[in-house]
């Protein structure tokens, strides 16, 4: 299969910042779409806290799934879009207050691909946490049929789990939850303190940091472990019911 990445057009800098201006967020939302746009089944998948929708990885990992059928939509929350039109480099806000603007997204790309077709949301690290946070908003989560995490930021470096555990406790639809067993954000150790619910799966990358990458003295490459992690979410994606 032939695969696709779109962008819609994008204005000058000058155009774009006197629009943004005038215009709420959503409506100046660019999207990078890389499979067919006729696809039964729909993924989105937003970024970390520190890269842009168009990192390496995410760029890599959304080829991959697409290869199996699955069209990924990508975009980036407000603050990242900001760094991109040339604005200056804050730090990521609080996942909780990104939570609107992902509802909003996924608003538009329901709009984009029809009711007819299956709709996943999802994200790597924060983008994954505020999918998972999403979810539970009623008003986003009738028209999503399952969540997807690669690399769920269950504990910050040097703190407790907190409210992180609680958010993917509580989730009612099905997730898969694609995590390296050496993460340092929550390997199998944090994880198994946890009480999952029976719609929480998890797929661990055996030896795999945040990224998945293993080290070299296992054996396996980075790209065998991506290509496992993109087969595993394919997977989940075509059979996903909520």
């Amino acid at each position: 299969m032939a695969l696709k990445v779109t962008e819609t057009a994008k204005q000058s800098r000058p155009l774009r910042r006197r629009a943004a201006a005038r215009a709420p967020v959503e409506a100046e939302r660019q999207w990078l779409t890389t499979g067919d746009a006729d696809a039964r089944t729909h993924l989105i998948v937003a970024h970390g806290a520190g890269a842009p929708m168009t990192s390496p990885f995410l760029s890599r990992m959304a080829e991959l799934i697409a290869a199996k059928g699955v069209t990924v939509h990508r975009f980036d929350f407000p603050y990242m879009a900001t760094r991109a039109n040339g604005g200056p480099r804050r730090p990521p806000p609080r996942a909780e207050t990104l939570v609107s603007d992902y509802c909003h997204a996924v608003a538009q790309c329901r709009a984009r691909i029809g009711e007819q077709s299956r709709l996943l949301i999802g994200g790597k690290s924060m983008g994954g946490r505020v999918a998972c946070l999403a979810a539970a908003d009623l008003a986003c989560a009738h028209s999503i049929a399952g969540v997807v995490v690669i690399g769920y930021p269950l504990a910050p470096a040097r703190r407790s789990v907190g409210n992180r555990g609680r958010t993917i406790q509580r989730l009612a639809i099905p997730t898969l939850i694609v995590q390296g067993t050496r993460d340092p954000f929550g390997g199998q150790s944090a994880f198994g303190a946890l009480d999952l619910p029976e719609t929480v799966h998890m797929h661990w990358i055996e030896d795999g940091d945040h990224d998945l990458k293993p080290r070299r003295l296992t054996g396996v490459t980075h790209v065998a472990a991506l290509e496992e992690a993109a087969e595993a979410i394919a997977e989940f994606c075509e059979r996903a019911e909520c």
